[in-house]
């Protein structure tokens, strides 16, 4: 048999995994002609540079819309994300919530000692309408600055989830697990009688049905705009797949574990790379690495898949035209779509699959997110309350968060089991997975499940565990609307205190306040936007103007409206990321209404399976078509389930309580 060669276009998530995946991955059957052996070819083009070793040095950290910025470019240094920052930890239990697939992958990468805690605040600063206030301050007697329908103003921004979804959801009914969410994507709809003056009425399908236009029905302007406005995210009340959505938003809710890697999110695809390069190595396949390096035209030949490919340097010229057996498109909807202008246009003998109108059509099913982070450094820690003074409204970074995890380890220092087992037990609070805003909130909680007094040592062992120095964030309507606290996260803890955050970020509506402060009010724009690979190159470093605009928004959030923007030290370093350039042209993806997603999910991964009396290798992977969009583990998901489904590859984790992909 002649060697095979199996090439992938995407050097980010979804094609390193499709990469090691193919290496790592053990055959379904005996004899499998898919799977790659001795002497096959396996081609990694990067239209980016990615920083992954020594040997492979590049222009950023790896990632694609992940990118982890440090200090001074110094990896000994603390760190901010720019990019994609943690993902949704597993306990590994058959019904366990989280990304099992990203769990499982850092696991087997020998990543799992570098995995820390990055969860979020249980008590979030907000200001809205130049109000600042806390999320536990909001009651009848403090209200926040909105007229919504039914008081919705006396509690939290996020209450207008649960308003939105009480359509079909309650406490006690609705989709549990990932199977059943999947139903529901296609038959959910809305289950209450709703008043004659509603847009949308009992028996209509959710997947029919824009978020946005549901949440103004049920929120009306005022409500939707406190739950716009307060809960942070444009994206997650965009007009985008209904039922979908509130899956997706349930994602923010209380009790979710996150995590990140202690090096930045960014060192998993350094991992990964690196295991690929071995794996290759060992198994006698040839592993070619193209950076700078993009596909430019693709078709379907009886010879196999010919595609052509361009240089950064010089994208609208042709580089080299090839042949492959199977063709991995590890790329967002943008960059496809490039891919298909190009293909369709083009000369050569073959079958255009990208540009068929069925495909097209599938193509088209999801919504482009720009999104715009700033990140800072500083020489104090000024957003919260130290030694040395207080903002006004510092962010509340301290709350106590108790999981499973800790309850081994404090079966393991020998704290008393029938205490543990009180604890797990507990339903009024619930304490697993519930976070604490204080000590003496959760100290109380424990000793009313208990029944007894903690000893101080007992109170000092618990304490300790589920202490969590949070990330926030805080939360405003002024256009740096999220900011995210990294603090001294340096893994040289001897060098000098530096201090970041994300002082801005953004998606969707507010991204071009921040685009227009790029060049100073004496700059010209000189590069094109579809030209501009600013996302490939790295963070970029801010002008004095955007650096001011944020001090000024960031003092009207810590010490009150109108307050000097002088009140904010000038930063060490600014630097940011625009996602909404090219190749990605979005930080992240949401499905259309009046789409079936789950047919989009399994039939836009092989596209052919949309063009009658035609079977082409050709792949999409990745988190734009996925069940997690906005997250690396949508991009290991739809690659494990193309490498299953259509390469024999056994799952890599049990697929009973988790499809990869919404089944038939």
């Amino acid at each position: 048999m002649s060697k095979k060669t199996y090439s992938i276009f995407g050097a980010g998530a979804a094609g390193l995994y499709t990469a090691w995946r193919l290496l790592d991955g053990k055959s379904k059957r005996d004899k499998n002609e898919k799977m790659l052996i001795k002497g096959d070819v396996l081609e990694l083009y990067d239209w980016g540079k990615y920083d992954f070793s020594k040997k492979n040095q590049g222009t950023r950290e790896a990632g694609a819309r992940v990118c982890t910025w440090h200090y001074k470019d110094n990896k000994d240094n603390s760190y901010l994300e720019l990019g994609g920052m943690r993902y949704s930890y597993w306990d590994g239990t058959p019904q366990g919530a989280g990304h099992r697939v990203v769990t499982k992958t850092i696991e087997k990468l020998d990543l799992k000692k570098d995995s820390v805690e990055f969860n979020e605040s249980a008590d979030p600063l907000m200001s809205l309408r130049t109000k600042n206030m806390y999320v536990s301050d909001v009651n009848s007697n403090q209200p926040a600055p909105y007229f919504t329908n039914n008081y919705g103003e006396d509690a939290p921004p996020d209450d207008g989830f649960t308003t939105i979804q009480s359509v079909a959801i309650t406490a006690t009914s609705g989709p549990v697990t990932r199977r059943e969410w999947c139903k529901f994507y296609e038959n959910g709809k809305i289950e209450i009688d709703m008043p004659d003056s509603s847009i949308f009425q009992r028996g209509d399908l959710l997947k029919d049905i824009g978020y946005w236009n549901l949440a103004y029905d049920r929120l009306g302007q005022e409500g939707f705009g406190y739950l716009a406005d307060g809960n942070g995210y444009s994206s997650n009340v965009v007009n985008s797949h209904s039922a979908q959505s509130f899956n997706v938003n349930d994602e923010f809710t209380p009790g979710t574990e996150y995590k990140t890697l202690v090096k930045g999110y960014s060192s998993l695809f350094v991992a990964l790379f690196e295991e690929v390069e071995k794996l290759a190595k060992q198994k006698g396949i040839t592993l070619n690495y193209f950076p700078d390096t993009r596909l430019r035209s693709i078709l379907h030949t009886k010879a196999g898949i010919r595609f052509t490919t361009a240089k950064r340097a010089t994208p609208d010229k042709l580089a080299d035209s090839k042949i492959c057996d199977a063709a991995f498109l590890a790329m967002p909807r943008a960059s496809i779509e490039l891919v298909a202008q190009a293909t369709r246009y083009t000369d050569d003998e073959g079958q255009d699959i990208l540009n068929h109108e069925e495909v097209q059509l599938y193509l088209e099913s999801v919504i482009m997110e720009p999104s715009y982070k700033i990140g800072m450094f500083f020489t104090t820690p000024w957003w919260r309350t130290t030694e040395a003074g207080s903002p006004t409204y510092p962010a509340k970074l301290t709350s106590y968060f108790l999981t499973q995890e800790g309850i081994a380890k404090l079966k393991k220092e020998k704290f008393p089991s029938n205490y543990l087992k009180a604890i797990e037990s507990a339903k009024n609070p619930v304490i697993i997975a519930t976070s604490f805003n204080d000590k003496a909130s959760f100290i109380a909680a424990v000793e009313n499940a208990i029944q007894e007094r903690l000893t101080f040592k007992e109170e000092k062992q618990i304490s300790a565990i589920a202490e969590l120095d949070t990330i926030g964030p805080s939360i405003t309507d002024m256009p740096i609307r999220q900011v995210v606290y990294f603090g001294d996260n340096a893994l040289n803890q001897k060098g000098e205190k530096v201090y970041g955050i994300l002082a801005s970020y953004d998606d969707i509506q507010y991204t071009t306040f921040w685009k227009a402060l790029e060049l100073g009010p004496h700059g010209t724009r000189e590069i094109p936007e579809s030209r501009d690979c600013q996302t490939l190159e790295g963070p970029r470093i801010a002008t004095p103007v955007m650096v001011k605009m944020l001090r000024s928004q960031l003092a009207a959030l810590h010490f009150g409206p109108q307050t000097d923007y002088s009140a904010v030290p000038e930063p060490l370093e600014t630097r940011y990321m625009d996602w909404s350039l090219p190749p990605f042209n979005a930080g992240y993806h949401a499905y259309k209404s009046h789409y079936n997603l789950g047919d989009v999910q399994r039939k836009i991964r092989k596209p052919s399976q949309l063009v009658p009396k035609v079977d082409c290798d050709i792949f999409i992977v990745g988190e734009t078509y996925s069940n997690d969009q906005a997250w690396v583990e949508g991009a290991f998901c739809t690659a494990e389930s193309v490498l299953n489904d259509f390469f024999g590859i056994e799952p890599i984790i049990d697929e009973k309580y988790y499809p990869f992909i919404s089944p038939e």
